[in-house]
């Protein structure tokens, strides 16, 4: 995995040219966020967590007096990962972010107020619902959320990947999906695989995938092979249709979000009984 770090360290300010996230609507405003036109990615509604990165996002009908969610891996928990199998929802966290503005400085402190989901089996991610509605965030700190895209990325589209924890980004192509991802003991569907430019490292866990054409989120960065092994902790492999593995040392990989999407309802609540939700349940 792009692991998380243990403790705290000097994030590295290593700038990069990028496309801007979608932002929210006004303050105030009932009907649904509205996304506007990409310009460059930057780091605005990026977080950093004490040990990995994240970002403010919002679902497509999202409305500005929801409460905001922060998404990140499902191992990069305060509580450690989750086994195989293991579902986390509507587990009550303090845990605080620190959000970002476009240019990576510090402008506020957000608290958590739960965990709405989090796995690691089939996929690797995690969503923290705040304290703070998405209204009240670009209110007080001028900064929108990101937008998840609702549909599943293209072969060969342009991506930038955003941490907020090393405050660094770093563009390449979706070069193809892995038809299943092994590492240890989880196993992760259809997962993104990215071309050489995008060498992510520790503490890039939970980074957003920006597609550099939309400027919406299609995926969360959460690991790569460092070593050549295969199918070890820090060296997932890929495994076929047929059963057939491949190992790309060096290549970095990412949990696709789309299929998020369905799963949450009214209010930003995580409904896994929804229609077309195929996320696992606890």
């Amino acid at each position: 995995m792009n692991k998380p770090l243990a403790g705290t360290l000097i994030a590295l300010a290593l700038a990069g040219a990028t496309t801007a996230p979608a932002m929210a609507s006004a303050p105030g405003n009932t009907a649904p966020v509205k996304a506007v036109a990409p310009a460059a990615v930057d780091f605005a509604g990026t977080v950093a967590l004490s040990n990995c990165s994240g970002s403010v996002v919002r679902m497509p009908s999202s409305l500005s007096t929801d409460p905001a969610l922060v998404l990140s891996n499902g191992h990069c928990l305060e509580t450690g990962m989750p086994a195989a199998g293991q579902v986390v929802k509507d587990r009550a966290s303090t845990r605080t972010f620190s959000l970002l503005n476009g240019a990576g400085t510090k402008v506020a402190t957000l608290q958590a107020s739960k965990i709405a989901y989090a796995t690691m089996t089939d996929t690797d991610i995690s969503v923290y619902q705040l304290t703070k509605t998405y209204a009240q965030i670009q209110s007080q700190y001028g900064i929108g959320a990101l937008t998840l895209n609702d549909v599943r990325p293209t072969q060969g589209s342009a991506i930038t990947v955003v941490s907020g924890y090393w405050k660094r980004t770093y563009s390449c192509n979706v070069d193809g999906f892995a038809y299943r991802l092994k590492e240890d003991v989880w196993t992760w569907k259809d997962s993104v695989r990215y071309t050489s430019s995008c060498n992510t490292i520790g503490g890039t866990s939970g980074s957003p995938v920006i597609d550099t054409t939309t400027g919406k989120v299609v995926a969360v960065n959460n690991t790569g092979n460092e070593s050549g092994g295969t199918c070890t902790m820090n060296n997932p492999c890929e495994v076929a249709e047929n059963g057939a593995v491949t190992v790309r040392q060096g290549i970095n990989y990412a949990q696709q979000t789309y299929q998020i999407i369905p799963c949450v309802g009214p209010g930003n609540v995580f409904d896994l009984n929804r229609a077309g939700c195929t996320l696992p349940k606890p």
